[in-house]
């Protein structure tokens, strides 16, 4: 009997794009860095990310804190109100920009302003400068505490930011400086996939030795 070879004509099945969303407060400098590292990630691996807001000024309520880490929180309301009120008016587009022109000027241009900042931001994203006004209102406050407490219910209450949540399993970090590049920022991102996909993995940890490292040029808003 004659040997009968086949080939499978079937169409080869691309694999699916990996979804991630991070949660952020413009004035922490190492979830900046985190979002820098994403944004390599996604020239170099097939994913897509989310961004959303969470807060550090809702995060730590209540806690005893010293004088200039209160006074940095007090500060921080307005940035993140903005936001929410920009996404509710002009649609979640708007987040990522935002973010990345906010960010730029409290961690590259070292604005201290934030009002400032938010009037430079909303014009560099062609949003109306009027959306400034809900830095100093709690008129957004319930969609900013509900979009911060969709992270913490993810990932559980003793974290800061950032918060990551890879193909649904949340947890903080990864906090990482400076940011990698390139396929050192894919290969990071392969491990975050490998651990998220461990049943039972919680933590990874070690004592940081370095602060926030910024490049010189950060992007298209330097």
């Amino acid at each position: 009997m004659d040997r009968v070879t086949t080939s499978d004509t079937r169409p080869a099945q691309s694999s699916p794009r990996s979804q991630a969303e991070m949660w952020f407060d413009p004035a922490c400098p190492w979830a900046w860095m985190t979002s820098r590292w994403l944004m390599e990630v996604e020239k170099v691996r097939d994913m897509d990310v989310t961004w959303s807001v969470m807060s550090l000024s809702v995060l730590n309520e209540g806690r005893d804190l010293p004088a200039d880490y209160r006074d940095m929180l007090d500060r921080s309301w307005g940035p993140v109100r903005v936001i929410i009120a920009a996404a509710r008016k002009h649609g979640a587009e708007v987040i990522k920009p935002l973010y990345d022109a906010m960010g730029t000027r409290i961690h590259y241009r070292k604005i201290d302003d934030r009002a400032v900042v938010i009037a430079e931001s909303l014009a560099e994203c062609d949003l109306p400068a009027e959306l400034a006004r809900f830095a100093d209102t709690d008129e957004v406050d319930e969609q900013l505490r509900a979009s911060h407490q969709r992270a913490i219910d993810l990932v559980g209450d003793e974290v800061g930011t950032p918060v990551i949540s890879v193909e649904g399993v949340a947890f903080f970090g990864p906090v990482v400086s400076p940011a990698p590049t390139g396929e050192a920022a894919g290969r990071l991102w392969d491990g975050c996939l490998l651990v998220a996909g461990t049943d039972g993995f919680f933590e990874l940890k070690r004592t940081r030795t370095v602060g926030p490292i910024f490049p010189i040029h950060d992007g298209p808003h330097s």
